[in-house]
Parts: C-alpha cells; sequence; structure tokens
C-alpha cells in the first residue's frame, strides 16, 4: 500500500511536489546532459541522456540487485563485478540503448566507466553503469566518451529531479519518492514503464541515503525491502534484461535505528514501486490483489499474479467491464497447475468491498455489478482518446491524478500465508507504445 494519498490537477501541480522531494542526500550530486548520436543498426539521428550520480567521496556501503533473465545486459554483467568491488564512487546511466547482447557490449560499457571515474578521480572499478532502452543495439560509446566533460559539468548537490528526469524511456513523468529519518534521509528515483515483470528488482531503481548503514546491513535491507514490493509486481509478465537496483550510502549522518532505516527503505521502495505501475506504457488502472489463506507465501503471490497477468482480466479492467469470471479462471489456472487436486471449496473472493465469490459459487446481483463498475471508473487514471491517424494512441495525461487502485480481495482458505501483488490493465496505448516503440 502507497504511504500517501496524492492527487494532482495537473502536470504543472505535480512536477511542483516532485521538486519538494527531491533534495539530495548529503555527500551526494547528481546532473545529466543530453546528446545526440546515430545508431550503427538505423542510420538515423536519435538522442540520448546520459544521468551521473556521484558521492563527495568513494564509500564501501552499497547494494545492488539485478534481473534474472538469462541474457542480461552488459551493464549488469558488469554491475556484478562491481558488488565485490572494495567502494563505489558514482553511478552512469544511459538511456535509449540498453546494450544486450550487442558486438562488444561489456567492453563499451566498461570504457565509458572508465573514462567517467578518469574525469572524477575514481578509480575505474568505482563506477556503476546502467543501460536502458533499445536491446540489441550497440552502445555509442565514442560519443557517449565525448559527451561526459558536459554531464561532469552538470553535477550538482541541490536535488535529483535531474537524474529522475534523465533515466526516462517511454515514462510519462519522473518518479522521486523520499523519508527523512534522524537528521537524514532515503531519497530513490525509478524508470520504468514496460517489460517488467522483477524478479528482485525492477527497470532501473537508484535509492540514496546519507545515514551510516555499513555494507552488509545495507545489502540485508535491500533484498528483504525489495522482496515485498518491486518483487511482487507485475506490468506485462516480460522480465527486462536490464533490471538494476541500486541503493548507496554516503555515510554522512548516524543511524541510531537500524529498524527505522529498514522501514524508510521499505517505504520508499513500496511507494516508487507504486509510481511504476501506475506509469506503466499505457496503464489505465492499477490494480492491487491481495492473496489471503495460501499455504505459503509463494503460492499466495503465484495467484496473485497469474490474476495480474491475464491478458483478459487486463482487458476487461481497462474497459471498466465487471466480467469477474475471469478472476476465477486465472486463480483456477494458477492452482491447477501447481497444485493440482487442491479443493478450492472455501474460496472467497471480494472486489469493490462486495463479495463476488464464495463457497464454489457466484454472489452476483444488479447492485453489485453497479459497485464494481463505479469502483473501476473511479480508479481510472485516464480514458482513451481516439487517435487522430486512426493508429496511434496516446495517453491524454502526462501526471498521475490520483493513487487509487482495483482492489482485488482473494482468500484460498488453504492456509494462514499471504501476499499482495501489484499490476495494471492493458489498453490500446499499451498496444500502440510497443507496436512503435523502435521505428
Amino acid at each position: 500500500m502507497p504511504t500517501t494519498d496524492l492527487a494532482f490537477a495537473s502536470r504543472d501541480e505535480h512536477r511542483a511536489w516532485l521538486a519538494s522531494q527531491a533534495a539530495l542526500p548529503l555527500g551526494f550530486r547528481a546532473g545529466a546532459s543530453r546528446l545526440e548520436f546515430v545508431p550503427a543498426e538505423v542510420h538515423k539521428p536519435s538522442r540520448m541522456t546520459l544521468t551521473l550520480i556521484a558521492l563527495d567521496a568513494p564509500t564501501d556501503a552499497f547494494a545492488a540487485m539485478f534481473t534474472r533473465n538469462a541474457f542480461p545486459g552488459a551493464p549488469v554483467i558488469v554491475g556484478r563485478r562491481r558488488l565485490d568491488a572494495p567502494r563505489l564512487g558514482a553511478i552512469l546511466v544511459n538511456n535509449k540503448v540498453s546494450n544486450v547482447c550487442a558486438p562488444g557490449g561489456v567492453e563499451s560499457a566498461e570504457r565509458v566507466s572508465a573514462e567517467a571515474a578518469r574525469l572524477l578521480g575514481l578509480a575505474s572499478d568505482e563506477v556503476l553503469p546502467s543501460s536502458t532502452g533499445v536491446i540489441g543495439w550497440r552502445l555509442p560509446d565514442q560519443a557517449m566518451i565525448a559527451h561526459l566533460p558536459d554531464v561532469v559539468a552538470a553535477l550538482q548537490p541541490a536535488s535529483i529531479l535531474p537524474a529522475a528526469d534523465g533515466i526516462v524511456t517511454t515514462d510519462l513523468y519522473a518518479k522521486v519518492r523520499r523519508v527523512d529519518l534522524a537528521g537524514g534521509s532515503v531519497v530513490g528515483i525509478a524508470k520504468g514503464a514496460g517489460m517488467i515483470e522483477p524478479n528482485l528488482a525492477t527497470m532501473l531503481v537508484y535509492l540514496l541515503t546519507d545515514l551510516d548503514v555499513p555494507r552488509d546491513a545495507l545489502r540485508e535491507a535491500l533484498r528483504d525491502a525489495v522482496e515485498d514490493t518491486f518483487h511482487a509486481m507485475s506490468i506485462d509478465g516480460d522480465t527486462s534484461t536490464s533490471d538494476t537496483i541500486a541503493l548507496v550510502s554516503s555515510g554522512r549522518v548516524p543511524c541510531p535505528d537500524r529498524d527505522a532505516f529498514r522501514a524508510a527503505l521499505r517505504a520508499v521502495c513500496g511507494d516508487l514501486c507504486e509510481d511504476v505501475v501506475r506509469n506503466g506504457e499505457g496503464v489505465h488502472h492499477v490494480v492491487r490483489v491481495r492473496v489471503t489463506g495460501a499455504p505459503d507465501r509463494a503460492f499466495a503471490l503465484g495467484v496473485g499474479k497469474s490474476i495480474l497477468r491475464s491478458p483478459l482480466v487486463q482487458c476487461a479492467v481497462c474497459g471498466n467491464d465487471p466480467n469477474v469470471g475471469r478472476l476465477v479462471m486465472a486463480i483456477g489456472k494458477y492452482v491447477g497447475e501447481h497444485a493440482p487436486g487442491v479443493d478450492l471449496g472455501r474460496c472467497r473472493i471480494d472486489m469493490a468491498g462486495r463479495t463476488i465469490f464464495d463457497r464454489g459459487a457466484f454472489r452476483l446481483d444488479a447492485a453489485t455489478e453497479a459497485a464494481i463498475v463505479a469502483h473501476l471508473r473511479g480508479a481510472e487514471l485516464y480514458q482513451s482518446t481516439p487517435p487522430a491517424d486512426g493508429l496511434t494512441f496516446r495517453p491524454p495525461i502526462a501526471f498521475p491524478p490520483h493513487e487509487r487502485a482495483v482492489e482485488i480481495a482473494v482468500d484460498l482458505g488453504l492456509g494462514a500465508a499471504s501476499a499482495t501483488a501489484l499490476g495494471s490493465d492493458r489498453s490500446h496505448e499499451y498496444i500502440s507504445e510497443n507496436a512503435d516503440y523502435r521505428s
């Protein structure tokens, strides 16, 4: 659940709120700068943003988690090596090109990182690279290296908002969250809109704190925070090749309460997770599924994600259509595949605060159907606007109007474990975005 209940009437109002959340923790600087290049694969001009987050002094207190996709991007391969490095001094991010399975990708990532390190006075293994964008394109490393002095010159200690803007691709808006604690803070930014079925991370997430938490405790806290947030979300069921989440401490402020820090980190991750789903490609509704009565947490999460991944459920939600039979299908599909023979005779499903299915039978009537439709419409972020060209759907907004979600509760009646999964609907805009994403 989000720690806030925010509503925005305009993009300007949302930007003002982002700016109010964006003060950098002590010991950090951030900056971004755009460059033009020509991809070798398509020979047409493109633009890329280089984003840099740098510490005033390298730290040994850092953590990172990466995709489980078996075709990881070159920056993920490099990033896994960085986990064994004694210190980290900067994070360098580029959008537009994901540097996945491209010829010489690892070498290109290392070259760009080494030049950033030289400009910052760091060792070459003290820069963590990240890339996001088109899979298969080669990294324009020479153009990036030539532009790095401009990125370093853009570094400033006031706001993380330039970095939050710089890492986006198809996102409609930047994402920034913070919690202030004990004279310090935990501040996070995220990039993510499509190809999101995280396995221990999400697209790109960077978490910064000035609270002094040692390396081992920081890594344990990150694993725990991710498990119930990013690991429990899905937009389209596809695990990115570039998933990266990093947590870095400058150690500038004493941390008197480790449990309070863990709670703050969990809150920032939870809010960013909500933001990523709400800003998913073509998302009209956020959908939250709470599953209880499961034999274990993994089973509960599996049932929740089965509902969220169902194209039929996603389309019904997008259309504000109370076709709740699809929920039963999605639950039964998962249980039938993973626990055949299990008796679901005590299963109950609630939606819009009403019981719609109980003990093997639907409990539907006209009033319940009307309540579900009202609930769906109340959670809708925007309505589709028919495209002028008949082909390209574009969202009419570039800010989150509210933080409401479609709420579905499932009690399996099989045990005491529970989990909450977060996902979205499937819209015309999603198809349009991904049909012409590269071209």
